[in-house]
């Protein structure tokens, strides 16, 4: 978290501090109460029951990735600048982590580090969240009013509030990765994801195909008239055949 939080605004302080995701105490008795919405007005984060008190209001959508909170990219350029933050891509959408993610174990990776935290970055970012980026602002003394957009000024479009989790097809954004005219990378885990689906699609194909030919190898064989168990318990018997007295 940050060091030195006294030059921050409130909305952003709030931003980056506050629990999301987590049951919404006012309506904690409500099925789907996950605060995944914050309110850059009231700097409050909001579950989906408590938006209609703040339609009026410019408001965030929260996402879930693995495991922690990110904002799309194209908000978070509303709020403050992102240059040499690490994004990353999912539902062709840019996200970027709100805040530093704890690691068990100092990072191996030789190459490009995170300069707030250490953590391994793809070359030509220095900051691994919004968060880094804004310590690194502070610790060496220049003014954050360079770095903060005055969003009251910026036109909020109305947003599509979903719950904010991720699927699983998020990837690392790649710097100079070919895409495809969908928008999804053609290389490292998208690739991944793409093979995965073809070999689980043809398999499903070969298991389909083979019921359907056990089936009519079944059907091929089976009595065209069969006689039913109701039938057999009413057939009368025969008249008794016994031997003749001598």
């Amino acid at each position: 978290m940050l060091d030195d939080s006294s030059e921050l605004p409130q909305w952003l302080l709030s931003l980056l501090t506050d629990k999301f995701f987590n049951a919404c105490i006012i309506h904690e008795d409500s099925k789907k109460n996950e605060k995944n919405v914050f309110c850059l007005d009231c700097c409050e984060g909001l579950c989906p029951h408590c938006l209609s008190l703040h339609r009026s209001h410019r408001l965030l959508q929260i996402r879930r990735y693995v495991y922690h909170d990110v904002i799309r990219l194209g908000d978070a350029e509303k709020l403050m600048d992102c240059a040499h933050v690490q994004s990353y891509t999912t539902n062709s959408s840019k996200v970027v982590f709100l805040n530093q993610r704890p690691q068990t174990r100092p990072s191996r990776v030789s190459g490009n580090l995170c300069i707030t935290c250490d953590r391994g970055l793809q070359d030509s970012y220095l900051f691994c969240s919004l968060c880094c980026k804004l310590q690194h602002v502070l610790r060496t003394g220049d003014k954050l009013s360079k770095y903060i957009r005055r969003y009251e000024l910026i036109a909020w479009p109305e947003p599509g509030f979903d719950d904010g989790q991720m699927t699983p097809d998020s990837v690392l954004e790649q710097n100079g990765s070919v895409r495809t005219e969908s928008g999804s990378s053609s290389g490292g885990a998208a690739a991944l994801v793409d093979c995965l689906t073809l070999s689980c699609t043809a398999t499903t194909e070969v298991v389909r195909k083979k019921r359907s030919n056990v089936s009519a190898f079944r059907s091929a064989f089976r009595p065209v008239m069969e006689i039913s168990d109701e039938a057999m318990m009413n057939r009368r018997k025969g008249t008794p055949h016994r031997s003749p007295l001598y």
